[in-house]
């Protein structure tokens, strides 16, 4: 298996060293920045399994960087947040972070947050490799590339989170079918995801946001009221 690449950013020196020698032990490979623009260096030129990004930042704030790094990788994101503040939590989430963790930590749940999302991330490659699904879905201008983990929009390519493809590729792999937001929940985030049916109606919103012409009045991604969302065949 491949060495696995983690960075970590935060500017208190002890919890960055405290996070690296632990999962070093692991055998991960764990690069450090202290601040938002260093991040951001770190970001394009390196490739890694999980980013973990603290919100509190010179330079740059959590948010900025996050947002910056989804204009060119759906590297995962996991946000250290102000414990209790829920609104650093939506933030992140609307910013495109897909977990969080709230400060104080327990080191031994940021290791397995961090290994849980490599899991997921691994086990939906690993689907793919056995295709399973459909490389390719189509529904009118809407084209995903599955194996490539792209959407296009009329041949253009529409840059989302990835968590957001995974949400959009599950509801168009069963066009018409109705999920509640603790199904979503549970099948793109796993049972292991502490957050809450927030984190769905965040991403939804978002994704609306970039594939639907008007997201008042979305075309694909649709709102069963009372029950959840589906995908509208044509």
């Amino acid at each position: 298996m491949a060495e696995r690449k983690v960075l970590v950013v935060d500017d208190e020196k002890l919890i960055v060293k405290g996070i690296r020698f632990s999962l070093e032990q692991d055998n991960m490979k764990v690069d450090s920045a202290y601040d938002g623009e260093e991040a951001l260096e770190y970001a394009r030129s390196n490739q890694y399994d999980v980013i973990l990004l603290d919100v509190m930042l010179p330079k740059f704030n959590g948010f900025e960087v996050c947002q910056q790094i989804r204009e060119f990788s759906d590297v995962p994101i996991i946000m250290l947040t102000a414990k209790g503040d829920d609104m650093d939590k939506i933030l992140g989430l609307e910013y495109g972070a897909d977990d969080y963790i709230t400060k104080p930590f327990n080191i031994l749940e940021v290791k397995a947050r961090i290994k849980a999302i490599m899991r997921r991330v691994e086990g939906r490659k690993n689907s793919n490799d056995r295709a399973a699904s459909p490389r390719v879905i189509e529904s009118g201008d809407m084209k995903l590339d599955c194996e490539g983990r792209r959407a296009y929009i009329a041949g253009r390519e529409i840059g989302l989170t990835v968590k957001e493809f995974e949400v959009l590729e599950l509801l168009m792999l069963n066009p018409n079918k109705v999920y509640s937001r603790e199904s979503l929940l549970q099948l793109v985030w796993g049972s292991d995801y502490p957050g809450d049916v927030r984190t769905v109606d965040v991403h939804i919103r978002r994704l609306r946001e970039k594939i639907e012409s008007n997201p008042s009045e979305p075309k694909f991604v649709h709102t069963k009221w009372g029950v959840g969302y589906y995908f509208l065949n044509d």
